[in-house]
């Protein structure tokens, strides 16, 4: 990034001082926080007229408690998580849900579609993040029973390459089961998402159902396979290895000819051209 012209700060709070935009984008919450407060934090570099915005999968409480102590500052705060997977993220091409004030966001939509496509707007502060940790959810629910169905398939003595291409082509189709599940039936897993942002993730969702009264049986069921693996394979492995639970289970993997170990390519054959070929990147926008 120095390389390219990006200048080193030693603190967010340096980092800050000359932006009218400071954006981030971390693992988790606490992070968050711990960037944005204290002395050397980005709150006491921004000035006034400044605007935060968040791009990380956070707590909607969190960013919502952070945006009061921005505001008492005169800094705007916007919250855009990004959804769709780090192969979409490294070519520009990963959704943006984007959520406070109307006019702050329309300020800052250029910004943002630097770096994303497409974007959606969802409403006040605090929606964004409680749709981004739905999504997860859902993501995560659909990876598991991706590994089902496939292992049925198996069982059942159906190739494998040809029961993914007919259930991506079917009503069973998902964007879980159509990019994940290459990772899984090439055996590398590597989806660069591990287990324990996965059992963050799914933390969240569950924050958001409690103080809604909302029942998530599936979900709370499927959180308890993925607390398993993570306690099977450590927290650091990819979050599709949730998968091996069952092969390990049943004495029997998942393998199919001419899926990629990676969604970065190299991509075998036509049915994968939709997989990008960019190399992964990592890093937090100022």
């Amino acid at each position: 990034m120095l390389a390219a012209g990006a200048r080193w700060a030693d603190t967010p709070r340096t980092a800050a001082a000359d932006a009218e935009c400071v954006i981030t984008c971390l693992p988790r919450p606490q992070a968050v926080s711990a960037c944005l407060e204290g002395e050397v934090g980005v709150l006491c570099g921004l000035g006034p007229g400044g605007t935060w915005i968040d791009m990380s999968t956070n707590d909607c409480s969190e960013v919502q408690r952070i945006a009061v102590l921005a505001a008492a500052r005169g800094i705007r705060t916007l919250e855009s998580p990004v959804t769709g997977g780090v192969h979409n993220a490294a070519i520009g091409q990963i959704t943006a849900l984007v959520g406070g004030e109307e006019a702050v966001f329309k300020q800052h939509e250029g910004i943002l579609a630097a770096m994303t496509n497409p974007i959606v707007y969802v409403g006040e502060l605090g929606t964004a993040s409680t749709l981004k940790v739905i999504t997860n959810m859902l993501a995560f629910v659909n990876q598991w029973a991706a590994g089902e169905a496939l292992m049925l398939a198996r069982v059942a003595g159906i190739d494998l390459h040809r029961a993914y291409e007919g259930i991506k082509n079917s009503s069973g189709n998902s964007w879980s089961f159509e990019v994940e599940t290459q990772l899984v039936l090439n055996g590398s897993y590597d989806f660069q998402f591990s287990l324990d942002l996965a059992c963050k993730d799914f933390g969240l969702a569950h924050q958001v159902a409690r103080s809604h009264g909302v029942p998530l049986e599936v979900g709370a069921h499927v959180e308890q396979i993925f607390q398993r693996a993570r306690a099977q394979y450590g927290g650091q492995a990819w979050s599709t290895q949730v998968v091996k639970l069952l092969e390990d289970s049943m004495g029997l993997d998942l393998r199919a000819d001419g899926f990629p170990a990676s969604m970065f390519g190299p991509v075998t054959g036509p049915s994968h051209d939709h997989l990008a070929k960019a190399p992964p990147t990592e890093a937090t926008a100022q």
